[in-house]
This record gives C-alpha cells, structure tokens and sequence, in this order.
C-alpha cells in the first residue's frame, strides 16, 4: 500500500508539474478523493526533485542542437543572457516563499490549502488564462527578450506559492499577454522552474528531514522515478500541444476541477 501510494504521487505530480492544472492542488484533492493521506506541502515539494530532473534531461537536446547552430560567440551570450534572465526571474519566488515559509505557515497550511481556497484560485486562473489565450500572436522569444520581460514572468510565478494556481499556468498565461511567442514561452517558462522547483524541494528537504523516518526510503525513491517518466511524458506533450492548440482545453478542465 506505501508503494501504490507514492507511485500515485509520483503520477500525479509528473503529469500535473508541467500542464497548467496545478499539481498541488491535484496531489491534495485526489488523494482526498481515493482516501489516501495528503501528501502536504514538504513532501509534494520533495517529490517534485524527479521533475527537476525530467526537465534537465528533456532539454539536454535543445541545448546540444543551439550549440550546434551558433557559433562559439553567439552561443556564450545567448545562453549567458538566458542564464541572467532566469536569475532576475527566480528572485520573486525565492522572496515570497521564503517570507511564506518562515512567517506564515500556518495559514499557508490551514487556508491556502483548503479545498475551497483551490476552488476559488482553480475559477480565477481559469479566467486569467482564457485571456491570456486570446491575445493577440507575440514576438518576444529567447533570443530578443530583455530582462524586464522575464523578471515579469518571474513575478508572476511568486504566485505559484498558492495552491490552485499553477506555476507553469501562471507563467505561460503571463509570458502571452506580455507579448511572447508561444514556443519559447513555453521553454522559458520549463527552464525558469528549475531553480524555483529545486529551492522548494531543497529548503522542505531540509525543514522536514526529522519526517522522512516516517516516508520509508524505498517507497520515497519509487515516487521519485515516477515522477520522472510521468514528468517527461507531461512536457513532451505540452510542448507538442500548446504550440498548435493553446490553453483551451485546460481552461474547460480548470473550470471542472473547481
């Protein structure tokens, strides 16, 4: 039964991560629905570390292929560029986390997480995407973004913080309505959660470390593999789709879900 339950968590959080449906708030409501224990908010941020690396592997491609088509020069300062833009875009989360973590945990965990508290985000992000899907075609991308565009972005996803709300949601809806293509939103967006993901895992890893006697390692290290597979599968898709297909359906799903 500790295995079933974290391959479950590991499914949950892989296929959710990525698409903007909130992860969070799926690993509490339907662990809630199958009457298995909420996983809470130190173990779903540790579990999230197999997506971390489901992301550093899926894009280990494109950055080979960049590589291949710059020459040394440009590909320095592409990546040096991207490497600042993501950096001015992590400092908000890190921010508002960190003052959420150490200040107001208690309402975090008694409010914020309540199913009604993940309705009412679940209804408004659904609106703040449907906008975002209807504006108009963008032309910001990695190559011609400035720094205000992603510290933007960055802002955006310090809100990621509430249940409900959906980092990689928040930040595609914003990187559109801002004026950003739909293809590198999407990969700005994946590459900006590497640092935000591993930070949270880190810090509850270390807030946390007495519980893990009570997780079982082996059960722990299962989910954690889940969550890999499931994570790849979840980006490949959403990168695949969103391109062509927009928000839409995960709109509709959004209004369901809450």
């Amino acid at each position: 039964m500790e295995y079933f339950k974290f391959i479950l968590y590991g499914l949950i959080q892989g296929l959710t991560e990525f698409i903007p449906v909130s992860s969070t708030a799926h690993l509490k409501v339907i662990s809630i629905l199958l009457g298995i224990n909420d996983p809470g908010p130190s173990l779903s941020a540790i579990i999230q570390l197999g997506s971390v690396v489901a992301l550093f592997w899926y894009f280990k491609k494109d950055l080979f292929k960049l590589r291949a088509q710059l020459s040394r020069k440009n590909y320095y300062l592409i990546n040096k560029k991207l490497f600042w833009s993501i950096l001015i875009a992590t400092i908000p989360i890190i921010l508002f986390g960190g003052t959420i973590k150490l200040f107001f945990t208690h309402f975090f965990d008694k409010f914020l997480r309540s199913n009604l508290s993940i309705a009412l985000v679940s209804f408004l992000m659904a609106f703040f995407m449907y906008i975002s899907d209807k504006s108009k075609k963008g032309f910001i991308n990695l190559k011609n973004h400035n720094y205000s565009n992603s510290f933007l972005i960055g802002f955006s996803q310090a809100f990621a913080i509430f249940p409900g709300v959906s980092r990689s949601g928040v930040t595609l809806s914003t990187a559109l309505i801002s004026g950003w293509e739909r293809g590198d939103a999407v990969k700005f967006s994946f590459l900006l959660g590497i640092p935000a993901i591993t930070f949270s895992g880190i810090v509850e890893f270390i807030s946390s470390f007495n519980e893990f006697s009570s997780f079982g390692f082996f059960p722990l290290v299962v989910g954690l593999i889940t969550t890999f597979f499931s994570s790849l599968f979840a980006i490949g898709f959403i990168v695949n789709y969103f391109s062509s297909n927009g928000l839409k359906i995960f709109i509709l799903y959004r209004v369901v879900f809450g």
